[in-house]
């Protein structure tokens, strides 16, 4: 799923962190902001290209007012008009800068959000750029329970009653961190990244058959959660029926992957069964990915010394 967000939800949530104030173009608050790009339209001002892209965010900073300052009344005009010459989603003025009545006017025309903000423009765009990157992620949900174990974010899947809560919940007692439990929020903040959060309806809570429903934050504290984490290694726990003595590799020659929102993540296989201590096997998982992602491979280890014993006996 393409996540949108309206304008009024980015003023919403950037309102005191920029301290903006919405000057103009109130009307425009449920324009919808499509692309995570936020701008400096310094050459759309001058009027050699249009480089102004819509729905988008544009900052104008010293640079820009600066040069708006020089021109005569035409030229101001002219210049405004190839700013607002697509439709803009919004228009941010920082380094507190005065706002020419013209802009204002622009803005109210084509009922286009214009906010001020006393932040430099430099560091104003790297807070807009970070949330609308996240904000606007290719988005999707799983069934199943997102922990940080070792460090290294988790999700442990499976069918229906096979013991992943209680497997989380033992995790937990280890030392490691729930982020998600039943439904994991999956977004593509990057190419290769992504990142998981718990829904807000879920987040702290940790459903175990016989206990019900568990506060983990109140029960362990705060450092037994978090409330993001990227996605890193897939654990399937294979129930019983599924279980196939030709299907189990020992040695785990092949690396499984799942692929999710085009991102191939690293997926490993263990069989549920009595007696079998389910929290020491996902810990040593993630140690064996981490030295995986150094280059040291243990079953490649084991081959290479059988190999060498083989030729040395011939």
């Amino acid at each position: 799923m393409i996540n949108t967000i309206s304008v009024q939800k980015m003023f919403t949530d950037l309102e005191q962190t920029l301290a903006l104030s919405w000057v103009a173009g109130e009307t425009g608050g449920d324009k919808q902001l499509t692309g995570d790009t936020v701008q400096k339209p310094s050459l759309a001002l001058i009027g050699h290209l249009n480089f102004v892209h819509p729905n988008r965010v544009q900052v104008l900073g010293c640079a820009e007012m600066d040069y708006l300052q020089q021109l005569g009344d035409d030229g101001l005009t002219q210049a405004i008009a190839n700013l607002f010459a697509t439709e803009l989603a919004a228009v941010i003025v920082a380094n507190g800068e005065q706002v020419p009545a013209a802009l204002l006017s622009a803005a109210q025309r084509t009922h286009t959000p214009l906010f001020t903000s006393p932040q430099a423009s430099p560091e104003l765009m790297t807070v807009l750029s970070h949330y609308l990157t996240h904000a606007l992620a290719e988005s999707t949900n799983m069934h199943g329970v997102m922990l940080e174990v070792n460090g290294l974010g988790v999700m442990l899947t499976g069918s229906a009653a096979v013991g992943k809560s209680e497997l989380a919940l033992e995790l937990i007692t280890r030392g490691h961190r729930l982020i998600a439990d039943d439904v994991v929020d999956l977004y593509k903040v990057a190419p290769d990244t992504l990142e998981t959060q718990c829904p807000a309806m879920l987040q702290d809570f940790l459903e175990v058959r016989g206990l019900g429903v568990l506060n983990i934050r109140t029960l362990f504290g705060e450092p037994a959660v978090k409330l993001k984490k990227n996605l890193k290694l897939i654990v399937y726990l294979q129930s019983a029926a599924e279980q196939s003595p030709d299907k189990t590799q020992r040695l785990d020659m092949q690396a499984s992957t799942e692929t999710i929102l085009g991102v191939a993540i690293n997926k490993v296989y263990i069989p549920v069964a009595a007696g079998r201590n389910l929290a020491v096997l996902v810990e040593v998982a993630t140690r064996n990915y981490i030295l995986r992602a150094r280059g040291i491979n243990s079953a490649d280890d084991f081959i290479a010394r059988q190999q060498a014993m083989l030729q040395a006996n011939q």
